[in-house]
């Protein structure tokens, strides 16, 4: 095993780079985990790589959804060689002229991806795929594309194959068939990662890691982009949405339980201190009025911010029993009460359709329009805020040009107990194009949350106890 650099304090400095980079990505590794790490290398091969990833990972992973990321930043820092490979398999094949012929190629492939035990040469020819079909001509001289490669060998189109060289006999059945349906899609999407993965390297050799791990290494779900998230991104974070609720559950406790003690009543505070010579030594707290509060949830769901939205219905869904009263409102240019909808153990997939389905969310054409939304929530949902509530706004403020109407949104700020605002976009792009933000945050409170983990820091620390 070979690394691109030498660390400047050996292996136990490499292996502080490699954990620096994995907190740099959102992995939680505290010190004692990367004393872990440096006793599992005491006691492994360091020449046998995979050995070594899955001792490192069994001492620095606390969670499996982080796996993605750490083998992502492994083959990074430990990469399986430097420059081309050691042990080369043969050319790919060639037509009469001297170019890959890529018919026989997919062939090839397709063969390898059918047999068993082959994860050793797909890796190989991945490598090879990359030198010699990915390599392109960029500003910094020769560089490798993952995409151009992948173009070239298009994996896609060869599932037949692989279906067909796995064996299924006629009488196979319905079952056997969607197993080996599911194993070649698992073969394609590792042969895809193989390429990804040599790509990163030969770039890395280029750039630099530290660059290329910035955008060629999976992100935790959490950091994701709401409005940029993969489909993956955003299946792990609805799976996510459990954990996230229990933590600011928590955080919630915990201010209750502070909030107990109630304010310091000055007046009896000083006229105890009467006999200790007018020194306050015991101090005396007004007596605390506890009661949950209430929550009321606007929320635009058209299709700019429905991950956004979709994420933080899930949330607070699952905060239900934090609140004395929640009550969800959908618009995308009008406004309708969707609460109903929320029943327990009902998915936010079966919800949605149900709102779109069941629900007077459109009213013209469809496009957002936050002036009469907000002007029809407050005609016929107005009195769903009072004093007692805390009104929580989610969307982005595009409003197509249209009339943004500040005067129903002052109105309710001016009666909820909290008003706040959450923006899924950047704060640098509030008051950009048809974004009426800038209008809006003029009235309410406006935080941006692009990001699962930003958004629970906010909601966390603006939910009222």
């Amino acid at each position: 095993m070979t690394v691109t650099a030498p660390a400047p304090h050996g292996i136990g400095g490499h292996v502080a780079g490699f954990v620096g980079a994995l907190r740099a990505r959102g992995v939680p590794v505290g010190p004692s985990e990367t004393v872990d790490a440096g006793r599992v290398l005491t006691v492994l091969d360091l020449l046998d790589r995979e050995a070594v990833r899955e001792g490192l990972a069994c001492a620095l992973l606390r969670r499996p959804t982080h796996r993605a990321t750490f083998d992502g930043l492994f083959d990074l820092w430990f990469p399986v060689a430097v420059g081309d490979r050691a042990e080369q398999p043969p050319e790919l094949p060639r037509t009469a002229d001297g170019e890959v012929d890529l018919a026989a190629l997919r062939e090839q492939l397709a063969e390898l991806l059918a047999a068993d035990d082959n994860t050793a040469r797909v890796q190989a020819l991945a490598g090879q795929v990359v030198e010699q079909l990915g390599q392109y001509q960029s500003a910094r001289g020769p560089s490798f594309s993952a995409y151009q490669a992948l173009k070239e060998v298009a994996p896609q189109s060869l599932l037949a194959k692989i279906l067909a060289g796995l064996a299924l006999g006629p009488d196979a059945s319905e079952r056997d068939t969607e197993i080996a349906r599911r194993v070649a899609r698992e073969r394609l999407a590792g042969f895809r990662a193989s390429v990804e993965a040599e790509t990163n390297r030969r770039v890395a050799e280029q750039i630099g890691r530290d660059r290329v791990a910035t955008y060629g290494v999976a992100r935790q779900a959490e950091d994701a982009d709401f409005l940029r998230a993969t489909e993956r991104e955003l299946a792990e974070l609805r799976r996510s949405t459990q954990r996230l609720a229990r933590i600011l559950a928590s955080r919630l406790a915990v201010r209750r339980r502070r909030a107990r003690r109630g304010e310091i009543d000055l007046r009896k505070t000083l006229r105890a201190s009467m006999s200790t010579g007018g020194v306050p030594i015991d101090l005396v707290n007004r007596k605390p009025r506890p009661g949950r509060p209430e929550l009321v949830l606007l929320c635009d769901i058209s299709g700019s911010v429905a991950g956004f939205s979709n994420f933080t219905l899930l949330l607070v869904s699952a905060l239900r029993d934090q609140f004395s009263r929640v009550r969800v409102f959908a618009f995308i240019d009008r406004t309708d009460e969707v609460t109903h909808l929320f029943e327990p153990y009902v998915g936010l997939e079966d919800v949605m359709t149900r709102i779109f389905a069941d629900s007077r969310v459109i009213d013209a054409d469809g496009h957002s329009d936050y002036g009469q939304a907000l002007t029809s929530f407050v005609d016929n949902f107005g009195d769903a805020v009072t004093s007692r509530s805390s009104l929580l706004v989610l969307g982005d403020g595009r409003t197509n040009y249209r009339d943004p109407r500040l005067q129903p949104l002052r109105a309710l700020v001016e009666t909820a107990r909290h008003a706040h605002w959450l923006n899924p976009e950047p704060e640098k792009l509030w008051g950009t194009g048809d974004s009426a933000a800038r209008d809006y945050a003029a009235v309410i409170e406006m935080h941006e949350c692009r990001s699962a983990r930003q958004l629970t820091e906010v909601v966390s620390r603006l939910l009222p106890v």
